[in-house]
């Protein structure tokens, strides 16, 4: 892939990573004033508690496919297609052993969870199918990442969003139709989990044979010295991601088994904002990782860090203005999208989401890691931190009497002091520059989130804003004024230039 092809590929993946954003947020608004209509809020807390839980059951097979990323990415950016073989064929055979011995496993949690944790009367045999359902789904997508990891090493992003948007279309349009013709069940919610996956894996193996026709299937070609360099990597990411589960899908469950699934279906409807804004910064870093272990590859180390650099900023800028309207205009969001009974909620949501500014800004590096495999010490303290949140939580949770406040005010701080000091001093470290490189960038970010929160307040106690129509209107008009103050005074000459490079040609035209 040569350079002109991945600036051409640029615009694509950006677009590709908006339009699955867009899909997920128009569903996810949706979908939860439906869910909360039919199944009713106790049971809809059982769904995202069900996708928490199963990230802790396939952590192995989805962290082996982040090693796998790296070194196929690597063998194929050098055009190495022995050596990718051997390493796409290596995890292919490897992980289909570790899923079929993860089998009984999610039979056996699917079993126990609905007893463990709390499930409304009557929908006990519904949670162990949608259990079962979701971590079946799980594994056969991880299975497949084998395949859509090659649309990642040639950087096309747009087509591994075409099999994302798949996967997610099937899903909601199943749970739909079930819904209507056999009534609201969380089973139909697991049985429509694993249709999604099952198309969506099979449109990855198409695009996949086309994209990469260098790559063969072939048991001749595992090598069992490529399972060193895999697990070597994969081990300690598996440490990181248990530690990012006990950060980031930890809180649903302590608030489940501490206060009930009416207070998790409620901390759910929050956190589902939390949900849409990571969606966002995946949009944004998302098109980054690529960029990154391209760069690495080439040994172009000058220019990734000038990249990385600037896209902590720009990251930053971006986040700050969906993260400020949400923390502004919380009340009147919560009373136009699930109704004014849950608008209690809206200080929860604040604290949910006001320090993203910061951990969100951080995301551009983590792929520095990947890319120098230097994933053992993130691991580490990723894992320990994870455990000292998961403590945390239950003693403010219990200790206090704050209640689900408590959980995600373990969380804000645990994450917050990790990834304002830890991230990117640990970037700076393996670049070798300046201990205050990415810190420096993160702070225009935070001030704009400050400033663009304090302004949606005040206008929410001016203006009465709790009708959709003005309340679109109120936070169209501030994101246009944010957006121009940010291009005349926030960037420099090279950011903007940045900025311009994602966009497709004719929209380039007109900005420039």
């Amino acid at each position: 892939m040569n350079t002109n092809i991945s600036k051409k590929q640029l615009p694509r993946n950006l677009a590709g990573n908006i339009g699955y954003f867009l899909v997920n947020l128009i569903i996810g608004l949706l979908l939860v004033p439906y869910f909360i209509s039919t199944l009713g809020v106790a049971a809809y807390g059982i769904i995202p508690l069900a996708t928490s839980i199963t990230g802790y059951v396939a952590i192995v097979v989805q962290s082996l496919n982040t090693a796998v990323s790296r070194f196929l990415t690597v063998d194929l950016q050098r055009g190495d297609y022995t050596a990718a073989n051997k390493t796409f064929n290596t995890a292919l055979f490897g992980l289909s052993a570790v899923i079929l011995l993860m089998v009984p496993v999610v039979i056996l949690v699917a079993w126990v969870v609905p007893s463990l944790f709390n499930v409304p009367a009557g929908q006990e045999s519904g949670a162990f199918f949608l259990f079962l359902g979701v971590c079946t789904a799980l594994l056969i997508r991880s299975w497949s990442g084998n395949f859509t990891v090659q649309l990642f090493a040639y950087n096309r992003l747009d087509l591994q969003n075409l099999v994302n948007i798949t996967n997610v279309a099937i899903q909601v349009g199943l749970i739909v139709l079930l819904f209507t013709l056999f009534g609201p069940d969380l089973a139909l919610v697991g049985g429509a989990y694993v249709a999604g996956a099952i198309i969506a894996s099979g449109v990855s193996i198409v695009l996949a044979r086309r994209v990469c026709p260098h790559l063969r299937v072939s048991i001749s070609s595992f090598d069992r010295r490529r399972v060193k360099d895999l697990c070597g990597m994969g081990w300690w990411v598996v440490i990181n991601q248990i530690g990012s589960l006990l950060f980031l899908q930890i809180d649903l469950i302590v608030v489940n088994l501490l206060f009930g699934a009416t207070s998790a279906g409620e901390y759910a409807i929050a956190l589902q904002w939390v949900v849409l804004l990571r969606a966002i910064s995946g949009v944004l870093s998302g098109v980054l990782t690529p960029m990154v272990l391209t760069f690495y590859a080439r040994d172009q180390i000058e220019t990734l860090i000038r990249i990385t650099k600037s896209a902590v900023k720009l990251m930053g800028l971006a986040m700050a203005l969906p993260i400020g309207l949400v923390c502004g205009f919380a009340p009147q969001i919560l009373t136009v999208w699930v109704g004014g009974d849950f608008a209690f909620l809206a200080p929860l949501m604040v604290l949910l989401t006001v320090h993203l500014a910061v951990n969100l800004a951080v995301l551009p590096l983590f792929s520095i890691n990947v890319a120098y495999n230097r994933v053992r010490l993130p691991g580490i303290v990723t894992f320990f931190m994870g455990i000292g949140n998961f403590a945390l939580a239950i003693a403010l949770a219990l200790l206090t009497g704050w209640g689900f406040y408590g959980v995600a005010l373990a969380g804000a701080i645990v994450l917050t002091l990790k990834n304002a000091l830890f991230t990117p001093w640990y970037a700076t470290r393996i670049l070798g520059v300046g201990v205050h490189t990415f810190t420096r960038s993160m702070i225009p970010g935070i001030a704009a989130t400050a400033l663009i929160g304090i302004l949606a307040v005040l206008l929410a106690i001016v203006f009465p804003l709790f009708a959709l129509i003005s309340l679109a209107v109120t936070g169209a008009s501030i994101t246009l004024v944010y957006l121009a103050a940010v291009w005349q005074f926030g960037l420099s000459g090279f950011e903007r230039g940045l900025f311009v490079s994602y966009l497709p040609p004719k929209l380039r035209r007109i900005v420039v």
